[in-house]
């Protein structure tokens, strides 16, 4: 009798093991990422279809071209409906003008900076074609995605990180030798475009979206 009930605790002890064993290995509950409150944005990114672009120069266009491409393919060949498409774009390095909006590119002169000239007026570009394209504008293949612009991609849903780091090295850059760069700094802030988020640097971000599951382009 003694053996026996050894026996039987020995086996109620086992579940109970296999029972601690089956709870640590539940991946659900303790075990979902936590969000530093500098990169709450990665919890608006939704849906089965979420990719991050990964560009620091503006190539005519190019690398929006592809989000829109990513979008309308999914929507028109695959049937995806545009609530569960989610992409990112990144602004850093040549990129980080394309975060401003007109008065910005205007007063900066973000043409000269960018080497980019208005074909109408032969001067600089002082206007930010990237988002509202004009007619006429030589960008996004010549007009033939125009749809590609930012304002357009923002509409459905896209997210565009501008790097805290590389705004900081642009601010220095417009503030010279005598420019007050805190007032700079405040005035590109308040004057970006809808849909920008600022994030501490674009390498921590890019490790963010790794994390929470965005697949990667590198545009």
């Amino acid at each position: 009798m003694l053996f026996e009930r050894i026996k039987r605790r020995g086996f109620l002890a086992g579940l109970g093991t296999l029972a601690a064993g089956a709870v640590a290995a539940d991946p659900v509950g303790a075990q979902q990422p936590k969000v530093h409150e500098a990169d709450r944005w990665v919890l608006g990114v939704k849906g089965s279809h979420r990719q991050l672009f990964d560009f620091n120069a503006h190539g005519g266009g190019l690398p929006l071209i592809h989000m829109h491409n990513f979008i309308e393919t999914l929507k028109s060949v695959y049937q995806v409906p545009g609530s569960d498409i989610s992409v990112v774009g990144t602004f850093y390095g040549g990129t980080v003008p394309l975060a401003w909006n007109d008065a910005m590119w205007a007063k900066y002169n973000a043409g000269a900076a960018l080497g980019i000239e208005d074909p109408a007026t032969k001067q600089p570009l002082v206007r930010n074609w990237f988002n509202r394209p004009a007619e006429g504008d030589p960008v996004f293949m010549n007009g033939y995605f125009r749809d590609a612009n930012i304002a357009s991609l923002h509409s459905r849903g896209a997210t565009f990180l501008l790097c805290n780091n590389a705004l900081r090295v642009w601010v220095s850059r417009l503030a010279g030798s005598g420019g007050n760069a805190a007032a700079i700094d405040a005035e590109l802030r308040a004057n970006l475009l809808p849909g920008v988020v600022v994030v501490p640097a674009m390498v921590v971000a890019f490790e963010v979206a790794h994390r929470h599951g965005l697949t990667y382009s590198r545009t």
